[in-house]
């Protein structure tokens, strides 16, 4: 994601204009690509195709936040014409990964009847493997959390086409979309289902090493599943206490299979499936609070724990800094901030505090620039500015700071 800035100061904001990837760079990157495909090999082939498929991706994602709909346009075509070629190779047709890939794709660029299309075709074709296949979970759980979004409120969501996906899927049997209703009594067969698949893999002990990694990202999948399902039939908290659940199991589970292990793996690989179990609880926080009434305190207490254990993970961040935009006091957001770049070896905390700290001086010079013909000054802006450079120096000071281009360009701009 770094080269849409190679050595440009113009793509900082300027204005309200934000410059995206550069032509040069992005030529680069196509050439690459193109290079590779012929070199490489079928299974490497595929996963390259799965790599250049999530950069496309990223792009359209580009467009909609800069809100630029001509260029929307001509981006999701050539992307869609991208994904089409891909499937269309003999290797590819029964890549599950491919398929969801393309079906979101369609999702974003508005086409949501295309999209469930996809993901129906996908779901057909996938076989029968329910919960024991994590490409199916994976694909499952994409559908329904896009189809949970479209929701308004949670009442009346046990009949939506998010549980018809869920329910499904634990049936093992080949899948037929959605007709209009969901039967209470496969609602209640795929409850328990679901509770002791969960059990089953929480009391797992993984034999090699290879299976440790797919049962990672198999857990991950299985109570993302699970605990949207409980959210969208029993509610909130039932889905923040499967979270929990599995956030202590793979907590306990963690340090001790480290010990018994000799080799890096299982430390790189264990706590990246907690991390994304803790993103998952996050984020379903922050959504509940978005369709209805909800504190604020459990998902501020969610993200800080998550934090201190992931600093450099950048979606907790910007999740923690949306949150925090909504408080009037600063301080306990600077102390959390201090606390972390303290023990932190990471940069994306000093980054997000300077972010964190020039939102909030865009704020207070919008309140003191307000259209009344002469500057009204209510609140001394000096303070923020003095703080702003404070961070700077020290995060230029770490060891990783010193050597981030970014950083530097941050500084440079905010100086000018």
């Amino acid at each position: 994601s770094g080269f849409n800035s190679i050595g440009h100061m113009d793509t900082m904001l300027q204005g309200r204009r934000q410059i995206g990837h550069c032509k040069e760079g992005e030529e680069f990157i196509q050439n690459v690509f193109h290079v590779l495909f012929q070199i490489f090999t079928e299974k490497e082939k595929s996963n390259l195709s799965i790599c250049w498929l999530q950069y496309e991706i990223s792009k359209v994602v580009q467009c909609l936040q800069a809100k630029k709909k001509k260029k929307l346009k001509a981006q999701g075509r050539r992307s869609k014409k991208l994904a089409k070629n891909f499937l269309k190779a003999p290797d590819n047709r029964n890549n599950l990964t491919l398929w969801k890939l393309y079906a979101y794709l369609e999702w974003l660029l508005g086409n949501t009847d295309d999209a469930r299309k996809v993901f129906d075709t996908a779901l057909c074709t996938a076989g029968t493997g329910g919960l024991k296949s994590a490409h199916l979970c994976s694909l499952s759980l994409l559908y329904a959390q896009l189809e949970v979004e479209l929701l308004e409120s949670i009442e009346g969501a046990v009949m939506s086409r998010a549980v018809h996906i869920l329910t499904k899927l634990t049936e093992s049997g080949p899948y037929v979309p959605y007709s209009g209703q969901v039967l209470s009594v496969n609602v209640l067969k795929a409850r328990k289902t679901y509770e002791h698949a969960l059990q089953d893999y929480l009391s797992k002990t993984p034999v090699s090493d290879q299976d440790q990694v797919s049962d990672a990202d198999q857990l991950v999948n299985l109570v993302g599943c699970y605990a949207l399902f409980q959210y969208l039939t029993v509610g909130i908290d039932a889905a923040v206490l499967i979270y929990t659940q599995a956030s202590e199991k793979l907590e306990a589970s963690g340090p001790q299979k480290c010990e018994k292990n000799e080799e890096n793996f299982v430390i790189q690989n264990f706590p990246s499936a907690l991390e994304a179990v803790m993103l998952l609880h996050t984020n379903l926080l922050r959504f509940h609070m978005k369709i209805s009434v909800y504190p604020l305190n459990p998902l501020r207490e969610a993200l800080t724990e998550a934090l201190k254990r992931y600093p450099s993970n950048q979606s907790l961040w910007r999740s923690y800094i949306h949150i925090q935009r909504k408080s009037h006091s600063a301080s306990k957001a600077r102390r959390f901030f201090d606390n972390v770049t303290r023990s932190a070896n990471s940069l994306e905390p000093w980054l997000f505090a300077i972010q964190a700290e020039q939102m909030r001086k865009k704020l207070t010079e919008k309140v003191q620039r307000a259209d009344v013909g002469e500057v009204h000054c209510t609140i001394p802006e000096t303070g923020l500015t003095n703080r702003i450079v404070a961070l700077f120096e020290h995060a230029v000071q770490s060891e990783s700071g010193t050597h981030c281009p970014l950083l530097w360009r941050m500084y440079l701009n905010f100086m000018v």
